[in-house]
């Protein structure tokens, strides 16, 4: 009821200045019983979260923001979420601009007292693992359950989308948009069957470091290019080193080792804007001189991807559309 989160919300500003008493750490406690309303028990990268059954007033962070707007749920306030803007729809953007901003782009941007002002019963963070460490975790908890539901790898986002609309109940929103990405994806592997699966595809992705002189190049399951992935496209290779989270899936080698990077490719896709422009890492490689004596820029085999951020169902199929389109030249053929 009412009164119940009025002491709750008490309790979490209180916290947040840092007055912290006996009496809040009770307060605390009563964040998963959803004023009253019927809990369950949600597994999350945090442990075993109590939430409520339905949410009425939630809270995204990270991966979680693009989802939960996605999945029409009950959204008080998110963190922002520039990357995602490209590939909000209008209402989408029209939510996300609307919605109060209570942190920043990185998790160490969390503003605990705006969290407690917009008075949520869950709180979804979807931040990887070894980011929760920037978030007081305990601050949060005194104002609403929290589950964090964050990736390793990027191709998880196709799961953990599923379980961030879960948690917030809204999973009839999401099954939706997947069954629309899922028989786009069929439909488009059908189209290319006769001719994607067959390359060894290389990927240039939009992260390198020009000033240290290298490049990022993704592979299979990668943010480039494991949407490309569901119509039949294969990156060959591996990483050397495995660093864990998306340094298991893409690997960042000097300019000059761009000949051996890419010198097995059939053909090469690479990330550009949501508009078409090629990000300055990207240029680097293709105003290289290296690059134009790879094979398969000889072959004029080299295809931009847009939308390779994607990280929910709807976003993706947008990238769909855009994977379909650089690779429309292959029939051609």
């Amino acid at each position: 009821m009412r009164t119940t989160r009025t002491r709750r919300l008490a309790g979490a500003l209180a916290l947040a200045l840092t007055v912290v008493t006996a009496a809040t750490a009770c307060g605390s406690g009563d964040a998963g019983q959803a004023d009253g309303g019927p809990t369950r028990v949600f597994a999350a990268d945090n442990g075993q979260i109590t939430i409520p059954v339905s949410p009425k007033r939630v809270i995204a962070t990270g991966y979680a923001v693009p989802a939960l707007l996605e999945a029409g749920a009950p959204l008080v306030g998110v963190s922002s979420w520039k990357r995602g803007i490209p590939l909000f729809n209008e209402q989408e953007r029209k939510k996300y601009d609307e919605l109060a901003k209570v942190a920043g782009e990185s998790a160490a941007e969390t503003n605990y007292e705006a969290i407690a002002q917009a008075d949520p019963d869950l709180i979804v963070i979807g931040v990887p693992k070894p980011v929760l460490a920037d978030i007081d975790i305990k601050r949060l908890e005194a104002i609403a359950p929290v589950v964090a539901i964050g990736p390793s790898v990027p191709s998880m986002w196709r799961e953990l989308s599923r379980k961030q609309a879960d948690a917030a109940g809204a999973t009839a929103g999401f099954d939706a948009l997947k069954t629309a990405y899922d028989t786009k994806a069929k439909g488009l592997a059908e189209k290319y069957k006769a001719v994607l699966p067959q390359l060894k595809l290389g990927h240039v992705g939009a992260y390198g470091e020009v000033a240290k002189g290298n490049f990022q190049r993704e592979f299979n399951g990668s943010w480039g290019t494991n949407i490309a992935q569901d119509v039949g496209a294969t990156y060959y290779g591996q990483v050397k080193v495995k660093g864990g989270g998306s340094k298991d899936v893409s690997e960042y080698p000097s300019i000059e080792e761009l000949s051996t990077a890419f010198a097995e490719a059939d053909a090469i896709t690479y990330s550009v804007a949501a508009d078409g422009s090629v990000p300055a890492p990207v240029k680097y490689v293709l105003d290289s001189p290296l690059w134009k004596e790879l094979p398969a820029v000889k072959a004029g085999k080299v295809y931009p991807f847009r939308y390779t951020e994607a990280a929910t169902y709807r976003a993706a199929t947008s990238t769909l559309d855009a994977v379909d389109q650089a690779f429309a030249p292959l029939l051609k053929k």
